[in-house]
């Protein structure tokens, strides 16, 4: 995780630009991550089709002086382009498919009551956070110096976290619209929207130009739970189109805004600083694979499924059972801006004193106000189909979520390797254990070192990890643990590098994205090298992986990015790793039960042949004559195998 810089905002330089990477070295890292994951006819059609974009004097040079203009132009060239790509431009819905949540533990509430409690005092942690904010005194993040020789640490862009409560995804036909209230001439007010039994109020959190106590969110939370209890005032759970197709849901709202206060409730909704949901209790075990289910969709529509509304940028759940957490819409920020402001809530809600002082009498309290709908028999069936198509995601969503024991982080870096990039090939291993091939890799990769940076991908299924987890599947025994060892740090060092090369900028999704929005921007036929078959084929993202780490105890989950693939979510702890993996149940080429098990067996094989490798390096190294140099000595010192892992021969 970043760490926070002390010095004050004045004192901070501007950042750099993200920078246009040359051309042939985006094509020639292009067809070396290709070269492996197709067939031999398919790559040489395709390294035709590349070789006649990037020529001289060709379509490739063209376009890249066009993003290079562009560049110059604007402050980042790929965001827009990302932005839509990424988001604006799906269709799918959020809940699993593109929102990420954050799973809090099970909270020990007694009774209704506390769980009000709890969600009182998150809110005032929510509008302490928001000050903050709003000042302008959130501490800049720092992450390890790559960009400049000498250079310790690189201070990130901070520009996601001004869109934590302002921001609105609305949907739109064929591309949503992600709305920024902070730069709109309407000033954004001080409420939140509470969700409680499907029905939504209006909470304001200040009165009289004061923020109201944690006593007094209290008495306004009991009476909405008391007010959504009354079935005679009960409207119909329209947040169940929010969980829709994004097309779904914009026709839905196209009718909706028909009517004055549809318009007026929806507006009310796009405004609010964030979305409380106060939910009712699920009746099923609440182990980590559930409560991250809960969490990702509510449970369906006859549960919590319709007491949500999706296109707010955080939605806090809390339970009356217990199960809490933070549900993401994507577009505006990146998991690390999510798990940064959870963890601070968790910190304030935990820690902090309650506050003293004798609270506004219940009397001059405003009442919370129900927002109303005029719900149409057309609105009627469509309720009626969202709720369908909420249930079958909700069915389909197998998740495993999966603490592997037998070591963590530390271990790892007595190897000298890097944690993340140890995991990455433990993931592609697994996959290979369970496919028998290797398939196209997303991992995120920040590029906050410039400005408005959002990320880009390292593509971690490269020929190095294929040689090495091929020598760790041979059952012919053709290659020895020294062979496989060898691979093992060339995959690592291959993983790495890619990794330096996407977080400083060069990585090659984003600049191929650039070139063929470019071209479309100019008018042209989209280039042959976009409508290439391996092109496609290396955007289905069959592992879709991030690393998400966290300091305290919760974690992140997310759904695949494709009907035949998994979602691989991995917060690594000093002596442990928390994997939550996810696929569909109608995918018969996937199971996340079967592919944690592989992705346990091989940690524990990799482990295992580290240690193996550090046994037979402190042999040698006692073999030695007495002349052998100290400080060589030193370096090859045996590490101690982790607890609990297998250690052939002993």
């Amino acid at each position: 995780m970043p760490i926070l810089e002390k010095q004050p905002p004045q004192g901070r330089k501007a950042l750099p630009k993200v920078p246009v990477p040359p051309l042939h070295q985006t094509l020639d890292m292009y067809m070396r991550c290709m070269r492996h994951l197709v067939p031999d006819q398919k790559f040489r059609d395709t390294q035709d089709i590349v070789e006649k974009f990037g020529k001289a004097g060709g379509i490739g040079e063209m376009l890249q002086r066009k993003l290079q203009e562009r560049s110059d132009r604007t402050e980042n060239w790929v965001y827009e382009y990302w932005l839509r790509e990424m988001y604006l431009n799906n269709r799918l819905a959020l809940p699993v498919n593109s929102s990420p949540v954050m799973v809090l533990p099970k909270q020990p509430f007694k009774d209704r009551k506390d769980s009000h409690r709890f969600a009182a005092r998150l809110i005032a942690g929510v509008l302490e956070y928001k000050a903050m904010l709003d000042a302008g005194s959130l501490p800049v993040e720092l992450a390890r110096g790559q960009l400049s020789p000498g250079v310790q640490w690189d201070p990130l862009c901070m520009e996601q976290y001004s869109r934590i409560f302002s921001c609105y995804r609305r949907p739109g036909p064929k591309q949503d619209t992600l709305l920024d209230h902070k730069t709109c001439a309407r000033a954004q007010s001080e409420y939140i929207i509470v969700a409680c039994k499907n029905q939504f109020f209006v909470l304001d959190v200040a009165m009289k130009s004061r923020k109201l106590s944690e006593m007094e969110l209290l008495t306004q939370l009991t009476r909405i739970s008391k007010m959504a209890e009354n079935a005679e005032e009960r409207l119909p759970a329209m947040g169940l189109l929010t969980s829709d197709g994004r097309t779904e849901w914009a026709q839905a709202r196209d009718i909706l805004m028909k009517d004055a206060t549809n318009r007026e409730t929806l507006d009310a909704i796009e405004r609010c600083v964030c979305v409380v949901c106060l939910d009712e209790p699920c009746g099923v075990e609440p182990t980590d694979s559930n409560r991250a289910k809960l969490i990702l969709h509510g449970g369906g529509h006859d549960k919590n499924g319709a007491n949500r509304w999706y296109d707010k940028p955080m939605q806090f759940i809390i339970g009356a059972d217990g199960v809490c957490g933070v549900v993401c819409e994507h577009s505006p920020f990146e998991g690390i801006v999510l798990v940064q402001c959870t963890e601070y809530l968790v910190k304030y809600i935990t820690e902090s004193s309650s506050e003293a002082g004798a609270p506004a009498s219940v009397s001059e309290l405003p009442l919370p106000r129900r927002l109303q709908w005029k719900c149409s028999p057309q609105i009627q069936g469509l309720l009626a189909s969202s709720a369908d198509s909420l249930q079958r995601l909700v069915r389909n969503l197998d998740m495993d979520v999966h603490t592997f024991k037998s070591y963590g982080k530390e271990f790892i870096k007595k190897q000298r390797m890097s944690p993340d990039a140890f995991i990455q090939v433990a993931l592609q291993l697994a996959f290979y254990k369970c496919n028998a091939r290797e398939v196209p890799t997303y991992e995120s990769a920040s590029i906050r070192r410039f400005q408005q940076g959002r990320v880009d991908n390292i593509r971690s299924a490269t020929p190095e990890a294929l040689a090495f987890v091929r020598s760790m599947t041979d059952e012919q025994g053709l290659h020895t643990d020294s062979v496989r060892m060898s691979r093992l740090r060339d995959a690592i060092k291959a993983q790495t590098d890619f990794t330096v090369l996407a977080i400083t900028g060069n990585g090659i999704d984003n600049h191929l994205l650039g070139l063929r929005e470019i071209a479309q921007e100019l008018g042209m036929d989209r280039p042959d090298i976009f409508k290439d078959e391996t092109f496609l084929l290396s955007n289905q993202f069959i592992l879709s992986t991030s690393q998400v780490p966290t300091t305290l105890d919760m974690f992140c989950c997310y759904g695949p990015v494709v009907a035949n693939g998994y979602g691989a979510c991995y917060n690594p702890q000093a002596d442990n790793i928390l994997f939550c993996v996810s696929s569909f149940r109608e995918s018969t080429e996937t199971s996340s039960a079967v592919f944690t098990r592989a992705l346990d067996h091989s940690l524990l094989v990799m482990a295992d042949l580290c240690s193996k490798n550090s046994t037979t390096s402190a042999a040698n190294v006692a073999t030695r004559p007495a002349t052998a140099s100290p400080a060589r000595s030193t370096k090859l010192s045996k590490a101690a195998p982790p607890r609990g892992t297998p250690t052939k021969g002993k």
